[in-house]
């Protein structure tokens, strides 16, 4: 039998949760391409640049053929906003990839699902139960171990890192405004414009020639990126998402290797006291949602 329908005589959520496994390793070898781009000297815009502009290069044979049909909807702005939020999440995780080691990052943009708690309960006036409230207040405790406010560890970088974070969380509140109908390629096209507008201006004011090596790892960020985005839209279809998700994790022990492999980076006490934090508070409050039967949020674009 041949590896393929080996693959798919595995229970549906094994086979979610390989999906899920190999997108966080995917997302994983994309910040150490952003990393090697900014050791280059590169800027944080022009790579942003480029992740849109790679990533929508696939896309287009499609919306030539629909006649850029994901534009034709009747949620303009939720699209537009929705789009902002993530491209500026984008720009900010690239800066803070630039700055700080792999798995620091990761473990802040771990916080992006108590960030979506709070919103939800703000601007979608979801009911939060006080378990719920109890547990986020407790991840964010665990950021707060990992930045460190008011120590002289804290930089613009940990800022823009939070800021990653929220902003990816705005757009998952977003997200809950489309009917289910409405596509992730649209949603993903309306991303790569609002990116590529975003960065544009800043990327040519701070261009720098690549040289072919920086090229191939340009052309990379953008399909690595749509590659991972895909994967995660496979894990979700494919298996049970209470059961999927938690697998999302596994992208803090490979940031941890490819960060030490390709950077010599060794987390800190404080990231993995911290990221242990986050992540017992996120697992406690998947386990609180699957208790009462609600559906996690859908995944979104993380650069």
């Amino acid at each position: 039998m041949s590896a393929r329908g080996r693959f798919a005589g595995l229970d549906p959520n094994l086979q979610g949760a390989s999906w899920m496994v190999a997108a966080a390793t995917v997302f994983s070898i994309n910040g150490v391409l952003v990393k090697e781009l900014a050791f280059d000297g590169m800027s944080f815009w022009q790579i942003g640049f480029a992740r849109a502009f790679f990533a929508l290069l696939p896309l287009l044979p499609f919306l030539l053929r629909d006649g850029f049909a994901p534009f034709r909807t009747e949620f303009p702005l939720t699209h537009l906003a929705r789009a902002l939020c993530g491209a500026g999440a984008m720009t900010a995780g690239f800066y803070a990839l630039a700055k700080l080691p792999l798995a620091l990052v990761t473990a802040i943009g771990f916080t992006s699902p108590l960030f979506t708690i709070v919103l939800s309960a703000l601007a979608l006036r979801e009911r939060v139960r006080w378990r719920r409230w109890s547990a986020t207040l407790v991840g964010f405790l665990g950021m707060l171990v990992i930045v460190r406010p008011g120590s002289a560890a804290l930089e613009p970088a940990m800022l823009a890192a939070v800021g990653m974070a929220l902003g990816v969380a705005c757009a998952v509140v977003l997200v809950k405004r489309f009917p289910k109908s409405e596509s992730q390629t649209a949603m993903l096209t309306w991303f790569c414009f609002a990116s590529i507008l975003i960065c544009a201006g800043p990327a040519l004011h701070l261009w720098q020639d690549p040289t072919p090596r920086q090229w191939l790892l340009l052309v990379g960020v953008g399909l690595v990126g749509v590659a991972a985005q895909a994967m995660i839209v496979s894990a979700y279809r494919t298996g049970e998402i209470s059961f999927v998700a938690p697998f999302d994790y596994s992208r803090l022990i490979g940031a941890g290797l490819l960060g030490f492999l390709f950077f010599a980076e060794v987390p800190d006490l404080y990231t993995l006291l911290g990221a242990a934090v986050i992540v017992a508070s996120s697992f406690y409050i998947a386990h609180r949602e699957t208790q009462l039967g609600r559906p996690s949020p859908p995944p979104v674009d993380r650069g």
